[in-house]
C-alpha cells in the first residue's frame, strides 16, 4: 500500500508543475467528502455565515453521524457488484443531501448556494493564476499549455478511477499506477523541451521536502 501511494504522489507531483489541482491519494471517505461538499456537515465559517441555531447544528452533527454509518457499512459490503455499490452510494448521498436541505430555512439555503458560487469563482481564478504564473516560469507556448492542461484532466480521470475500482487488489492498483506514472513522464517529455525539464526539476527541488520525494524524475 505504501508503494501505491508513492507512485500516486509522484504522479500528482509531476502534475502540479501544471500549476492545476490534481488531489493526492485520500482515502474513500475524504474523497466522498471533497465531491460531495454539499453533504459535508457544517464547519466555522459556514456555521458562523448561515446564523445556524444551536439546535440546527445538532441535527446537522445527528444527520453527517448517520449518513458516516450508512457509507462505512455499503464500504463493508463485498457481497454486491461495482455498478451496484455506486448505485446504492449515490442513492444514499442524494438522501443525505434533502435531508440535509430540509435543516435549513430558505433564507439559508440562498445564503449557501451564494457561498458555494463565491467559492467556485475565487477556485477558478486562483487555478488561472496558477496556471499563468507557471506558464510565465517555464515559457510555456500557448499549444503546450494547452496540452498540459487536457492530461490534466484526463490523468486525474484515471487515477481516480484506479483508487475506487472495488474490483482490484492493492497490487493491481499499484501497477496500474505505476503504468500511469511511465505514461506521465513520457507525455512530459514530449511535450516539455529540455530546458523546460529542467527548469521544472529545479522548481520542485526548491519546494520544501521536494528533492528526493521523486527520483525517477530527476
Amino acid at each position: 500500500m505504501k508503494k501505491l501511494i508513492f507512485s500516486t504522489a509522484i504522479i500528482a507531483m509531476a502534475l502540479a508543475v501544471q500549476a492545476q489541482e490534481i488531489p493526492e491519494r485520500k482515502s474513500e471517505r475524504q474523497e466522498m467528502h471533497q465531491k460531495n461538499k454539499g453533504h459535508r456537515p457544517m464547519h466555522g465559517m459556514d456555521m458562523k455565515q448561515l446564523n445556524l441555531t444551536d439546535a440546527q447544528k445538532e441535527q446537522f452533527k445527528t444527520q453527517q453521524e448517520s449518513f458516516r454509518k450508512q457509507m462505512e457499512e455499503l464500504k463493508k459490503n463485498d457481497n454486491i457488484t461495482v455498478k451496484e455499490w455506486k448505485s446504492k452510494a449515490e442513492a444514499l448521498r442524494k438522501q443525505h443531501k434533502e435531508q440535509t436541505q430540509l435543516i435549513l430555512t430558505k433564507e439559508q439555503k440562498s445564503q449557501l448556494e451564494k457561498m458555494k458560487e463565491e467559492g467556485k469563482v475565487k477556485r477558478e481564478a486562483l487555478g488561472k493564476e496558477r496556471a499563468e504564473k507557471m506558464k510565465t516560469t517555464l515559457g510555456l507556448s500557448d499549444e503546450q499549455s494547452a496540452k498540459m492542461q487536457t492530461n490534466r484532466v484526463k490523468t486525474g480521470e484515471k487515477m481516480k478511477a484506479i483508487r475506487e475500482d472495488k474490483s482490484l487488489s492493492d497490487d493491481q492498483k499499484k501497477e496500474n499506477m505505476k503504468e500511469l506514472h511511465k505514461e506521465q513522464k513520457e507525455f512530459m517529455k514530449s511535450v516539455l523541451t529540455e530546458e523546460q525539464l529542467n527548469k521544472m526539476k529545479e522548481l520542485r527541488h526548491h519546494k520544501p521536502g521536494g528533492e528526493g520525494r521523486n527520483p525517477e524524475m530527476k
